[in-house]
């Protein structure tokens, strides 16, 4: 239910909204007419509002500018075949924030505020939710530091905000990927489980590189050993070989994927045998040189659902199935159909706005 006086609100005066945003979408830089906002000090959250979208004025002292206290979240609300827009599981992505705000030494936020907060700024801007059944309205709730004092230390003010935008497919084509056996992502007891932003820009070097060599992501492995495969850019992985759906189980260096999630759960009850466990990307490549067919994808809220069709190690490559047929394709049907209204919700994951 939406209490729709809870935060007060300041209408944009124009709205940004034209006919070119149901046209083809570039993902991160179209937001909304609206943020949410919320201001953490004297030990609680205070000042909620929702203003139009526009810059902020920050101190340069700002602490995370310089110490990297900075946590965000991604989820989506999707336009229903029947005509409404609905939000997918967002209290997951809720319990998600608060694990990577308690790991990063930063206020958790309050549930009302967060998800009554955001379900009264999506219906300001059911407007801006495609028409495309592909597409998405982006929802991107972040909190940091905001304190304008130098010092290594949990600050003693934060700020909360929530913007949105439209999107489409985050990737446009099937992905090809490095495994990274040099860099590493994170490791265990580490910051990988939690969605901050250090993990993100210790990815970009070690990315670009990959670019170089005609790759667009990498498959990283375990920090200790350089052979457990964890992640893909952004993404979690997984491999349909032998007819198992195979996913790295979760660990301190591995983000909890709702997307993932999801595709788990569906998968079962489609009677795909799956395991969660650690698999070597040895195992992988004997599995190829085995004959084998195979399927790889990354899944995540952007990404979705992204076969990858060249694996690449020690100066080889590999091809999994990408055809028509793979099981990615009908778990991917499935996750959508949910989404957008065209099956039915078993699990009860799209709250109806």
């Amino acid at each position: 239910m939406i209490e729709s006086n809870f935060i007060p609100v300041t209408k944009a005066a124009v709205s940004a909204l034209g006919p070119e945003n149901h046209g083809p979408i570039v993902f991160g830089k179209n937001p909304t007419d609206h943020m949410l906002q919320a201001v953490f000090s004297d030990n609680s959250w205070n000042s909620a509002e929702i203003v139009p979208f526009g810059n902020l004025m920050l101190s340069p002292l700002s602490l995370c500018l310089h110490y990297g206290q900075t946590v965000f979240e991604g989820f989506k609300a999707y336009r229903q075949a029947a005509g409404g827009v609905s939000i997918f599981r967002m209290e997951k992505h809720f319990q998600r924030i608060n694990r990577s705000l308690y790991r990063m030494g930063m206020p958790e936020l309050p549930e009302r505020l967060f998800m009554q907060g955001i379900r009264q700024l999506v219906e300001l801007e059911k407007d801006w939710v495609p028409l495309d059944l592909d597409a998405s309205l982006y929802i991107r709730p972040f909190v940091f530091a905001s304190e304008p004092k130098l010092g290594v230390k949990g600050a003693n003010e934060y700020r909360f905000m929530v913007v949105c935008m439209p999107m489409g497919k985050y990737y446009d084509q099937n992905v090809r990927v490095k495994i990274e056996t040099g860099f590493v992502r994170a490791v265990e007891g580490g910051t990988g489980g939690a969605k901050c932003g250090g993990n993100y820009a210790a990815a970009i070097l070690p990315t670009q590189l990959a670019n170089r060599e005609g790759y667009d992501q990498l498959i990283w492995t375990d920090a200790i050993h350089h052979e457990y495969m964890e992640e893909s850019g952004t993404m979690n992985l997984m491999f349909v070989i032998d007819g198992k759906l195979i996913t790295p189980s979760l660990s301190g260096s591995i983000l909890d994927g709702v997307t993932r999630d999801s595709i788990l759960t569906i998968a079962r009850d489609l009677g795909v045998p799956v395991e969660e466990r650690k698999i070597s990307y040895r195992e992988l490549i004997s599995a190829f040189e085995e004959g084998k067919e195979i399927e790889a994808f990354g899944v995540g809220t952007a990404a979705v659902i992204s076969p990858i069709e060249k694996i690449g190690v020690n100066g080889r490559d590999y091809f999994p199935s990408v055809q028509e047929g793979c099981l990615f394709l009908t778990l991917k049907k499935q996750l959508q159909d949910i989404r957008t209204g065209l099956a039915p919700d078993r699990y009860g994951w799209n709250e109806i706005m």
